[in-house]
């Protein structure tokens, strides 16, 4: 089995900013993906930004040029750094991995509140 585990969430001010992490565990054998998502009340969950086990990067526009999705392979880590926050990010963010365990499977983590609002 293969927990992730986020936290960074909070409250913060228009153009503000936060880091937001995903730690995975468990069974893992090899992670080919992560990434994020968000879903603001009401709406379907949308993509934020994706991580290849390749490094590469992909982005919703809606966000380029003001997140930015690292990872820290050797601790099964991905980080969201959110700068220039509106009041439209504001979203419940959820972690996603792709990894190859027991088996190969999708996860997804309990979600974190992000807040932009003065």
């Amino acid at each position: 089995q293969v927990q992730l585990v986020e936290s960074g969430g909070g409250l913060v001010q228009p153009g503000g900013s936060l880091r937001l992490s995903c730690a995975a565990s468990g069974s893992i054998f090899e992670i080919y993906n992560m990434g994020w998502y968000r879903q603001a009340p009401g709406k379907q969950r949308d993509l934020v930004a994706t991580l290849t086990g390749g490094s590469s990067t992909n982005y919703a526009d809606s966000v380029k040029g003001r997140f930015t999705i690292s990872r820290a392979n050797a601790q099964n880590t991905v980080y969201l750094q959110m700068n220039s926050l509106k009041p439209e990010d504001t979203a419940v963010y959820y972690c996603y991995a792709d990894v190859r365990g027991l088996v190969r499977a999708g996860y997804w983590g309990q979600g974190t509140q992000v807040t932009v609002s003065s």
